[in-house]
């Protein structure tokens, strides 16, 4: 296989990963991480979100966190903007990049904002006009692209027809995430493909949940595409609210173990991110759900 030489790492946990805590985690916690995360050596950390502390309360510190964070030269540290209000923080607290988004699915947009998904992606277009006049990046995340709770299959075509959405508004890099975690490889592979022939490939990311244990082995399909950026969260922080009890983002340390065993580049020090799921796992009160962070730790502690 032809797979890419080097891999970019958006590391989400911060952000996607913490959201849904129910347990207040103070500014302090989420700061020290994303300060071991950027010496780790991602390029690219989603630090927060500007939404109403009223719907996600977890990310209410983000303005605290962006003030707070040591910024390391070369890295983005990115935050979800859900409207102009958003954005207008995200500038303010001097995110170097947004992330917009919306869902494959129009039985998940109408049930979750009441608007087709046509209606919702172009509400973003006042936020993709002010990135671009304030030289900030922008991001965008199609969610539901594999499966929804609501409707169950989610057709290719209205993907795709998300896709080229987004890129009308102008985004840099669009993700194509699998929320609920149902996607197999020859479902991703069939997209991602379909996905290349529209859009730059190298501007197409890959998010995957880990809910069937699915998520590495989707990687690994997204890189026989040519897919060479990926969503991961440190320690696999983060639920899926829609399977009760599963879990959400693929591992960091996971899909890192997999890239560097087959001789891709990332850049990154697994080791220190081994080490900073320990500290954030510590503080939420549990043992990472990476399985390369438990038997790293316990060949350590042998």
């Amino acid at each position: 296989m032809n797979y890419p030489k080097h891999v970019h790492i958006v590391e989400v946990g911060p952000r996607d990963g913490l959201q849904n805590e129910k347990q207040e985690i103070p500014a302090a916690i989420k700061i020290e991480l994303i300060n071991k995360l950027s010496a780790a050596g991602f390029p690219n950390v989603e630090s927060g979100s500007f939404v109403s502390p009223k719907w996600v309360p977890q990310m209410a510190t983000s303005a605290e966190v962006f003030a707070g964070i040591a910024r390391k030269p070369g890295v983005l540290y990115s935050a979800l903007t859900p409207n102009m209000r958003g954005f207008e923080g995200a500038l303010a607290a001097g995110a170097d990049e947004v992330v917009i988004f919306g869902a494959a699915s129009e039985a998940f947009s109408q049930k979750n904002i009441n608007c087709s998904i046509a209606e919702s992606i172009e509400r973003f277009r006042p936020v993709a006009e002010a990135a671009k006049a304030n030289n900030i990046r922008l991001r965008a995340a199609i969610s539901c692209a594999y499966g929804c709770p609501y409707q169950g299959a989610v057709p290719t075509a209205s993907v795709l027809d998300c896709l080229q959405r987004f890129a009308d508004l102008g985004c840099e890099d669009v993700g194509i995430a699998d929320t609920i975690g149902v996607g197999t490889p020859a479902m991703v592979y069939e997209t991602l493909a379909a996905a290349a022939k529209m859009f730059p490939v190298e501007r197409i990311a890959g998010h995957y949940h880990d809910t069937y244990g699915m998520a590495c082995a989707n990687v690994l399909a997204s890189l026989e595409v040519g897919v060479s950026t990926f969503d991961t969260s440190v320690a696999g922080l983060g639920g899926c609210p829609y399977a009760k009890g599963a879990t959400g983002n693929v591992a960091t340390e996971d899909v890192l173990y997999m890239l560097h065993g087959m001789g891709i580049e990332t850049g990154i020090d697994l080791d220190a991110v081994c080490e900073a799921g320990q500290f954030i796992s510590e503080a939420l009160g549990r043992a990472p759900h990476s399985r390369v962070n438990r038997a790293m730790a316990a060949k350590r502690a042998g």
